[in-house]
């Protein structure tokens, strides 16, 4: 990249720690494995809108974005719409503080703060872009509760535009997945990171939150053990129903903040303590062995002469 760019969005940072819930907090430091990965789209999970649309209706670009839409995938008329709003003189703050008027349930806050804290992993898959999705966490201090945010890159030019890339650049390989949009496979990127756990010797068990229609390719990435929980009423929901027999995962629809907020939590629980029996169970069998090598044991008697 040239120097005169800055870059102003960061795909990934350290988790940083904080107290463990008192609830679980025995459990968990009984073992050093993270309880699951928890993967979130953004756009209508973790928000409830299109942050995407959110902005250009905001910015009153309907009629031109409509003008366009036939003609440039998604990933190019977002860009394309970046640069409309720097010739009307609209700045980075501006698109920021637009972005800061997003609603989000305070259920889906209270959420992911409880699930990081009792130490899950987590994790953002997004087709929005990079610099929407950190602007959103950071005005709602949950930032530093994701260990890593997946979408599309985004930098300001020389001349302070934003403009936003394909996650899958011009000079990476295609992913020739035909369920997803030239710009990003979500289930490679599910298969980047449940490689990525599995190499550090954690149980990766996954739950994987959605809505969309992209939302679909990992789902069949997920295995028994994982969760899925697509968004009732929702394209995701449906593509789940017609074809579950595909489905290996455990599925748990949700409508709301409060729903998500109540099963996930739940899960997690379901999680640990599944763990904690497997735990005690191992250690069971080896105090077993062990005592049975013990008895099994010869003792050599010494025998007068």
């Amino acid at each position: 990249m040239n120097n005169c760019c800055r870059l102003i969005a960061i795909t990934t940072h350290l988790k940083v720690q904080t107290p463990l819930s008192l609830s679980l907090s025995l459990s968990l430091s009984q073992s050093t494995m993270m309880v699951a990965v928890v993967v979130f789209d953004f756009d209508k999970t973790l928000i409830e809108c299109d942050s995407d649309n959110w902005v250009i209706t905001q910015f009153g670009l309907s009629s031109l974005f409509d003008q366009l839409y036939p003609s440039l995938d998604w990933n190019s008329l977002m860009d394309r719409m970046m640069s409309e709003l720097h010739a009307r003189g609209k700045s980075i703050q501006d698109i920021a503080d637009c972005l800061k008027k997003i609603p989000l349930d305070p259920h889906a806050i209270s959420a992911i703060k409880s699930a990081y804290s009792l130490g899950c992993d987590l994790r953002v898959v997004s087709d929005a872009n990079v610099f929407f999705i950190e602007t959103v966490l950071k005005h709602h201090g949950i930032y530093d509760c994701f260990t890593e945010i997946n979408s599309n890159p985004t930098f300001l030019d020389e001349e302070g535009r934003l403009r936003i890339s394909p996650f899958h650049g011009l000079n990476s390989p295609p992913h020739s997945c035909p369920l997803c949009p030239p710009n990003m496979c979500k289930g490679k990127i599910i298969e980047r990171i449940r490689s990525s756990v599995h190499k550090e010797g954690i149980k990766n068990h996954f739950i994987y939150f959605g809505d969309g229609s992209g939302d679909y390719c990992p789902c069949l990435k997920l295995n028994e053990g994982d969760y899925i929980m697509p968004r009732d009423k929702y394209p995701l929901s449906n593509l789940i129903l017609t074809n579950i027999h595909l489905i290996k995962a455990e599925v748990h629809k949700w409508s709301n903040g409060e729903e998500l907020e109540n099963i996930l939590i739940n899960l997690i629980h379901k999680l640990v303590n599944k763990d904690q029996s497997d735990n005690i169970s191992q250690n069971c069998k080896c105090e077993n062995s062990v005592s049975a090598e013990g008895k099994n044991r010869s003792v050599a008697i010494k025998v007068p002469q």
